[in-house]
């Protein structure tokens, strides 16, 4: 029916195929294991469950929030419909103010909780995250 070089040509196109579809699945699942996923505090209380994922929760730093003890840094985050407590241990990029936009990435712990593990910084003061800036916008 085929010849040798037909059946060939087929084995070699199917283990091809076969490889870059495996190589596109493990691409897909590494990536899905880092992804990190932005939040407003109003997107927080509207969750239904809180899973035990690193989020980004993001919007900006309410006036006279900031509290410094020792390195441990408490301060709330608004999107100015709800807000969320935000605890941090470490050093804050320079333009972390109050009343600026700030993305922290971190856990929850509640609903009204956050446990952030890194504040993200801007690059100048008039820098916004697009994902802040549409969710400000779209809470106003």
């Amino acid at each position: 029916m085929y010849g040798k070089k037909v059946k060939l040509r087929v084995l070699f196109l199917f283990l091809l195929l076969s490889a870059i579809v495996l190589t596109v699945f493990l691409v897909l699942k590494s990536l899905e294991e880092n992804v990190v996923y932005f939040l407003s505090p109003t997107e927080v209380k509207a969750l239904n469950e809180i899973k035990k994922e690193k989020i980004r929760v993001g919007g900006m730093v309410k006036k006279n929030s900031i509290k410094i003890n020792d390195k441990i840094i408490n301060f709330v985050i608004t999107d100015f419909k709800n807000e969320i407590i935000v605890r941090y241990d470490g050093l804050v990029p320079n333009l972390f103010q109050e009343e600026k936009g700030v993305v922290a990435e971190g856990f929850l712990d509640g609903k009204n909780f956050f446990r952030a593990s890194k504040i993200l910084a801007k690059h100048d003061e008039n820098y916004m995250p697009p994902e802040v800036k549409e969710a400000l916008e779209a809470t106003n």
